[in-house]
């Protein structure tokens, strides 16, 4: 199996056309980022097909859930991307309508004819690994974009007890956002750092029995973005906000240690 890298565009300064030459010239498959403005369109595919770059679009559903994220998806879909990850419905939905929401969903999915991976985010429907499984049985054909920090963070816990729902989860995701999080945040200050060797070892093994996964059920290929994201999500110095890490050095170091891990 093949594993492609995407580059996230999240916290980077610069513009479109250096973000992507940068990510042409790391080595990555592809780029991930929200679709451009339709002023923008026209100059963004042709950096993508200058550059060689495959693309992975994200959406995120907001007020009537339903008509935006068809809306957004839509748009999306023409610029023909690997797939789609999306931030799907509310937290604070009832189960009817979250069900609504995403038997629309896999409606629109079937219309656009492009993967869409729901994102395991905080805030979300699926923002912990019970209310997940709960929609994943509900739906056999509903995918993840597995963000396991967000699950960790709101369960407080390294997730011993959610075994069930996160053997599910593995089973059932399209795409993974490399982050490693902590019981108390989404986000270490570095993936590196010693004091995190056990979160890293965590999530190394729940990204190994993703890819296994995919090979048992003879797929040729798996996507991993790492996902560290800047101050908000990164770390800072009291009084100054100076970030403790730089942020494109974290999410390399990331993809390295996956493709050394995996897929030397």
């Amino acid at each position: 199996m093949q594993l492609q890298f995407f580059k996230s565009f999240w916290g980077l300064d610069g513009t479109l056309a250096e973000q992507v030459k940068r990510a042409a010239e790391a080595g990555y498959t592809g780029i991930e980022t929200p679709p451009p403005s339709p002023e923008q369109a026209e100059a963004f595919g042709a950096l993508l097909e200058q550059h060689g770059l495959a693309y992975i679009a994200q959406v995120f559903s907001s007020g009537d859930h339903i008509g935006s994220f068809s809306e957004q998806a839509a748009y999306a879909a023409s610029f023909k991307p690997l797939l789609i990850v999306s931030h799907s419905a509310r937290d604070s939905m009832t189960e009817a309508e979250q069900d609504r929401f995403f038997e629309a969903a896999l409606e629109t999915e079937a219309r656009i004819a492009i993967p869409i991976g729901h994102e395991t985010h905080r805030q979300r429907a699926m923002f912990t690994p019970w209310t997940t499984a709960r929609l994943l049985r509900k739906f056999p054909e509903l995918r993840i974009t597995a963000d396991f920090s967000h699950w960790m963070n709101v369960c407080e816990s390294h997730l011993a007890d959610q075994e069930e729902h996160l053997a599910l989860a593995i089973e059932r995701t399209l795409h993974i956002h490399g982050r490693i999080g902590y019981p108390e945040g989404p986000q270490v200050p570095h993936p590196s750092a010693p004091e995190y060797r056990t979160e890293l070892e965590i999530y190394l093994g729940w990204w190994e029995r993703i890819f296994e996964a995919k090979r048992l059920n003879g797929v040729l290929q798996a996507t991993f973005t790492a996902e560290f994201g800047p101050p908000g999500y990164m770390h800072t110095l009291p009084f100054t906000n100076a970030p403790v890490a730089d942020l494109w050095e974290v999410n390399q170091w990331m993809t390295d240690c996956v493709r050394e891990r995996f897929f030397k």
